[in-house]
């Protein structure tokens, strides 16, 4: 990290690297670090058609400074969950759906126009400071000596309908569930439908250019909270640090979560030493940012896989027992609390204090 640019969000090209760095980038911004994003690809991606703000991922937008330009075009929705059977289940506020670019796009926005560097090819990297938001399979994580994260043993596929003469549907987020399926669908305009489909069998499959198929992975919660999530001035976060199946729908939602906080004890730091410092004091502050959120993910991985297990899986007594009775009436409710949670503001930084401006020292 320098006043200048540096603080490298590594960008390896995995299947699920393409969203973190955003707004990881755009919270070291906010707190006067100049970051520098290697992205391997040609251009900004934008796998996945859509992606779903619970207020979570609100408040972290706001923190971020960019939730303004999202308002003007999306509006919220109520989310209806439905089993395949017939009869009504449980409603919860999706908040915001949203189109997985336009997000990204107004990430970018904040950023100076050097700071991603598309076509990165990179053998290794030599840097004070390194932010690994490489996805589910990250090399930074890998080096870090994370688990790898494992196969659900579900897969699902997601899609975007068009209808270029409107779908007339309302606004609202239906989800249907029977045993071993999930599916839904939401509006996310008049002429566009986001659709998604989760089942227990696995199998091959490939992409489409509207559909994305995927093995649904995550990483066991016990490996977060126990794992090197840190090492010196190396870290991670997103999908590197803690993927999680989408039954909360909190991978996107976290992420940004993420990247508030570790804006927040970077700023911190720069506030307390009134310039940006180097070495061990850096490594400390990333220290504190993974011992804040270690627990806080690991229990949004162990409720999402929660979620997913419960509503998907057996057709016995027992399982229609802890599902109907336990999971839905009192589970649900305490498991879904997690999407309203505030992961707090970015201290205000001053870019007058000449030391930080004109600081030559790197972070980076």
């Amino acid at each position: 990290m320098q006043r200048d640019g540096g603080a490298r969000c590594g960008d390896s090209g995995g299947r699920n690297s393409r969203f973190s760095n955003g707004p990881t980038a755009v919270a070291l911004k906010r707190v006067g670090v100049g970051a520098l994003v290697l992205e391997k690809s040609e251009g900004l991606r934008a796998t996945g058609a859509a992606l779903g703000l619970h207020p979570n991922a609100w408040l972290a937008l706001d923190a971020l400074g960019v939730s303004h330009k999202l308002t003007t075009t999306y509006a919220p929705c109520r989310n209806s969950l439905l089993p395949f059977g017939g009869d009504a289940g449980m409603d919860m506020n999706l908040e915001y759906i949203v189109h997985r670019k336009a997000l990204l796009e107004a990430l970018a926005e904040e950023l100076p126009m050097e700071t991603v560097r598309y076509s990165s090819k990179l053998k290794s990297i030599v840097n004070q400071a390194l932010i690994g938001c490489d996805g589910v399979h990250s090399l930074v994580a890998h080096w870090l000596r994370l688990t790898t994260p494992v196969n659900s043993g579900r897969w699902a596929v997601r899609g975007l309908a068009i209808f270029p003469e409107g779908h007339g549907l309302n606004h609202e987020a239906h989800q249907f569930v029977t045993i071993g399926k999930r599916a839904g669908f939401i509006p996310l305009n008049d002429k566009e439908l986001y659709w998604f489909l989760t089942n227990l069998t696995s199998k091959s499959s490939r992409d489409l250019s509207t559909v994305t198929w995927a093995p649904l992975m995550f990483r066991f919660p016990w490996d977060v909270i126990i794992g090197n999530l840190s090492k010196g001035n190396i870290t991670v976060a997103g999908d590197a640090m803690h993927p999680m199946t989408p039954d909360l729908g909190q991978g996107g939602c976290s992420a940004l979560e993420d990247a508030v906080v570790l804006g927040r004890h970077i700023g911190n730091l720069i506030i307390k030493n009134k310039k940006l410092v180097a070495g061990n004091q850096v490594a400390e502050a990333l220290e504190r940012y993974f011992k804040e959120r270690k627990w806080r993910v690991a229990g949004l991985i162990m409720s999402s896989y929660l979620a997913g297990w419960m509503q998907q899986d057996g057709s016995g007594w027992f399982m229609k027992f802890l599902r109907d009775a336990i999971f839905y009436r009192r589970l649900y409710g305490l498991i879904f609390a997690g999407i309203h949670y505030d992961c707090g503001k970015l201290p205000c930084v001053s870019s007058s204090n000449s030391e930080l401006d004109n600081d030559p020292r790197k972070i980076d």
